[in-house]
């Protein structure tokens, strides 16, 4: 791996090159810990200096120069130094040195490691800063010792000191883009910056040593990390010069900390020597932070734990583990994470004896959605005796670690111990899941129907026909679905969670079927359930997440998109490395930014999550649909062709409720290949498809979709009622779109288009506007500048899409129009749009006032009697024509 470009650091660049050309000479220092990427900051600084105004010295101090008179400066300073001068006239020489080298320009002295400067440099240093054309920048480690004249150059006010900060997750995640040549995956990428703590080297270091071991690899063009550390010897020789050497007492506090963090301050007092408590800290190799009214020992550096655990002993380590175990156990464990963390360092050190304990342990790991945790402890406990209800448990885990065929092993084997109804039915219902999902096999909803007949108890018997519905429902048997659905929510003794499944059941197909507002209610009634449910079925969730997504597309709310996308499920989805959840809400963020006409952020997000669905059953044909869908809106034929190709080979007919999406991204795959005609064809066979399943939520942008490709005769119709019956706003905005489309209505279509970015849908905004300018241009009305200048602005700062409608109308504007329409989107007074108006055109009429209104620009009679007042400032006759006249001049100005 080469050198990287420079990335982010802004603000700091930004100031520190300001202070080097202000010409006040007062400079500023940054000092940060060793890595944290200083000197390549400074490097930065110095080279967007023009040489030709300053004069700049660079200097990097070192310790091999830290001895030596002026050693520091040996790289600036004439080799002929006079002799026999004082050191006060050797000062004063140096001094005017410099400035007769700079030659009337200003001096910028550059000092990295400021800190390892020799005594005589760092008075020449403070001098050069006192005297006048002259300002000094540079960057120093925290915590070393400092030369009091250094010291004295922000103490004395002749600069600036501030501490440079970590790296922010956005600054991480775009220089592991740089370093890796291509995009990362989100969770991979926050999962490297927090332990790296957001230090440059480190997370170089990080990167190596992944990929000398293939632990980070690219998919589709994505890289994952898989979340194992290899440690190289250079990153663990560079921890231990941090570290330092220990003795016995402050080894056992780190290690103690290390294996046992967040650790309790009052446990840590009882396990170890106060004094080797305080002697870590102020070494900074602890810290002590404050949790509610708790005080707890964290790692100073989250790699310190990964490299003192390696290194301590294995017979150590087990001792150590099995004594915090211990002392969590005595003061009662009364933390919610108390049994988890004691239920790792019992297996940890072998001292697990209670496979109770690892499967508590282990179901709130993965109630928690961490994946891999839970996996360990449930397969510990499993080995331990757990019987029945630990294969359960693992192979439910192994399923949504994408493992169905060890996952299928595991509960297979477990088939003679489902003994009683409530075993029956978990077993069956696990197997279910596998087996349909995990395995894609057919005929699993008749065997659930057929071994739930056997079920006495009608409890047990409703939880497997919650499972059996939600099968049916995503195989498209949606009329029994529903049935089941509602058997299981007509019956008392179906268990919470039981009941939530047949109600995410019921929500996805109140949205495909456009009753929006009832699927809503539905999903906000799961939800508030999810404290009772959640311990027993977490995956749940996930059925939960994608009714709630479908709703919220189909109605066009992108706010509820982003709360979804923010909330706790999606950090802890990426947090525990539950890719199956990860991967669909990187498909929703894909939809959401499509919607919004941000096709690259869309095409990014589906990238990520076919990366992150590559060894996935489920969603993995979505994923790849919506990468195909993107890829055609930005106009890339050959990846939305690959990008289809791959969605068809991945479908799974267990998932075919998601067909409207896979059709929608065909239709724009042949669209964007210059084939309107077949994409014609894939959306009549959809309509067919969609409205005999009673699709209307789907139908209605199946129906737009003809509108956006010129065919808004063929949808107006069917669009006008589907507006009347599908619930929101949207489909009713469609409906209108397409009548005045179908009208050659332009002045409508800009209404349309102002509608329609008022909810955030950019893409339907500006295709609207195109549409209008396109048969106003046509007309040679001079309406025409207004659409333009509407589609302009969202063009400029909204969509980059490169669909039919945007490419078949070009905005062709002054850049006093482009000007009218920007400060019209910013909210301009009416007094300085008139002023633009007033320069850009010599009359307006009311017609043109009122479509400026219905534009959101500025109210009619206010933006009247605006430009009337700037036009009589001006000394001319009144811009507004009213009455006869304007009717007469639009009558002439259209023949």
């Amino acid at each position: 791996m080469g050198p990287w470009s420079f990335v982010g650091r802004t603000d700091e660049l930004n100031r520190l090159v300001a202070a080097a050309g202000s010409g006040n000479g007062r400079g500023l220092i940054f000092s940060g810990s060793a890595g944290i990427g200083k000197s390549r900051l400074l490097r930065e600084a110095v080279a967007s200096l023009p040489k030709d105004r300053f004069a700049v010295w660079s200097v990097s101090a070192n310790i091999a120069t830290a001895g030596l008179p002026f050693g520091g400066l040996a790289q600036v300073l004439p080799a002929d130094q006079p002799v026999g001068v004082s050191p006060a006239g050797l000062l004063r020489w140096a001094v005017d040195t410099l400035h007769q080298q700079a030659a009337g320009r200003e001096i910028v002295l550059a000092i990295d490691d400021a800190h390892l400067l020799d005594p005589s440099s760092a008075a020449l240093v403070y001098l050069v800063a006192r005297s006048e054309q002259a300002t000094v920048i540079g960057t120093l480690r925290s915590g070393e010792a400092v030369p009091l004249p250094i010291r004295a150059l922000w103490t004395d006010d002749l600069l600036e000191y501030a501490e440079l900060q970590p790296l922010t997750l956005a600054d991480s995640t775009e220089m592991l883009a740089e370093m890796l040549g291509g995009p990362i995956e989100s969770a991979s990428a926050e999962r490297l910056w927090r332990l790296s703590g957001g230090n440059a080297l480190l997370l170089r270091e990080l990167v190596l040593a992944a990929l000398a071991s293939d632990e980070i690899t690219s998919k589709y063009g994505v890289w994952l990390w898989t979340g194992r550390l290899e440690l190289a010897p250079s990153l663990t020789d560079l921890i231990d010069t941090r570290v330092g050497r220990l003795d016995s007492h402050v080894r056992r506090v780190v290690e103690l900390v290390a294996l046992g963090e967040p650790f309790g301050l009052p446990l840590l007092l009882k396990a170890s020597d106060e004094m080797a408590i305080e002697a870590a800290e102020e070494r900074g190799l602890i810290r002590i932070v404050r949790d509610d009214r708790r005080a707890n020992a964290r790692l100073a550096h989250p790699l310190y734990g990964e490299v003192v655990r390696r290194q301590c002993p294995v017979s150590r380590s087990r001792r150590l583990l099995a004594l915090l175990a211990a002392l969590v156990e005595d003061a009662g464990a009364r933390r919610r994470d108390d049994l988890l963390r004691v239920a790792v360092w019992r297996l940890d050190s072998d001292t697990a004896q209670d496979p109770r304990l690892l499967l508590t342990a282990g179901a709130q790991a993965f109630a928690s959605f961490e994946v891999p945790l839970a996996s360990r402890l449930a397969r510990a406990a499993l080995i331990a005796g757990g019987g029945f209800d630990a294969a359960e448990l693992l192979a439910t885990i192994l399923m949504f670690s994408d493992q169905p065929e060890e996952a299928l092993e595991v509960i297979e084997a477990a088939r003679d111990e489902a003994d009683s109804d409530a075993r029956r039915g978990r077993w069956l219902t696990v197997y279910g899941l596998v087996a349909n999902w995990g395995l894609g096999r057919d005929g699993m909803a008749d065997e659930l129907r057929d071994g739930a007949a056997t079920i006495g108890d009608p409890g047990d018997r409703a939880r497997v026909h919650s499972f059996e519905a939600i099968m049916r429902l995503h195989r498209l048997q949606t009329a029994e679905a529903m049935r089941l659905a509602h058997s299981v929510l007509d019956r008392p003794a179906a268990s919470v969670g039981s009941r939530a499944l047949a109600q995410c059941v019921t929500a996805h197909l109140q949205a495909t079927r456009g009753e929006l507002r009832s699927s809503a209610r539905t999903v906000a009634a799961v939800q508030a359930d999810a404290p009772q449910w959640r311990p027993d079925m977490p995956y749940l969730q996930l059925a939960l997440e994608v009714a709630r997504g479908t709703e919220l597309i189909l109605l066009g709310d992108l706010t509820g998109i982003d709360a979804i996308v923010a909330d706790e499920f999606a950090d802890l989805a990426d947090a525990g490395d539950f890719r199956i959840g990860a991967g669909y809400l990187a498909i929703l963020r894909s939809q959401a930014a499509r919607l919004r006409g941000q096709t690259s952020e869309a095409l990014r997000c589906a990238l990520q999550a076919s990366a992150v669905l590559a060894t996935s059953r489920v969603f993995s044909g979505l994923a790849h649909a919506e990468r195909a869908h993107a890829a055609a809106l930005r106009g890339d034929a050959a990846l939305a062709a690959e990008a289809l190709a791959d969605s068809d080979r991945t479908h799974e007919a267990s998932l075919e409720i998601l067909y409207p999406w896979r059709e929608h991204a065909r239709c724009w795959v042949a669209a964007c290949a210059g084939d309107i005609e077949t994409a014609l064809s894939v959306l009549d066979r959809l309509l067919v498809r969609l409205q005999a399943d009673g699709f209307a939520g789907h139908e209605v942008f199946a129906q737009y979709d003809l509108v956006r490709l010129d065919r808004a005769v063929l949808a107006a119709d069917r669009l006008a009622t589907l507006g009347q019956s599908v619930d929101g706003p949207l489909a009713t905005l469609m409906a209108r779109h397409a009548r005045a489309a179908a009208n050659g209505d332009a002045e409508d279509l800009l209404g349309v288009s102002r509608a329609f970015a008022d909810l955030g849908l950019n893409l339907y905004a500006a295709e609207a506007a195109a549409m209008a300018a396109a048969r106003l241009r046509t007309a040679r009305l001079p309406l025409a500048a207004v659409a333009s200048a509407r589609l302009a602005e969202l063009l400029d700062v909204r969509v980059d899409a490169r669909t039919p409608a945007l490419l078949a109308t070009r905005p062709t504007l002054t850049d006093r129009e482009l000007q009218i329409a920007r400060m019209a989107a910013a909210g301009a007074p009416s007094r300085e749009i008139a002023g633009q108006l007033f320069l850009s055109t010599r009359t307006v009429d009311n017609h043109l006032l009122r479509v400026y209104a219905k534009l959101g620009i500025a109210g009619r009679a206010e933006l009247a009697t605006a430009l009337r007042a700037v036009s009589e400032s001006n000394g001319v006759e009144p811009l507004v024509r009213t009455g006869s006249l304007a009717r007469r001049q639009r009558r002439n100005s259209r023949l």
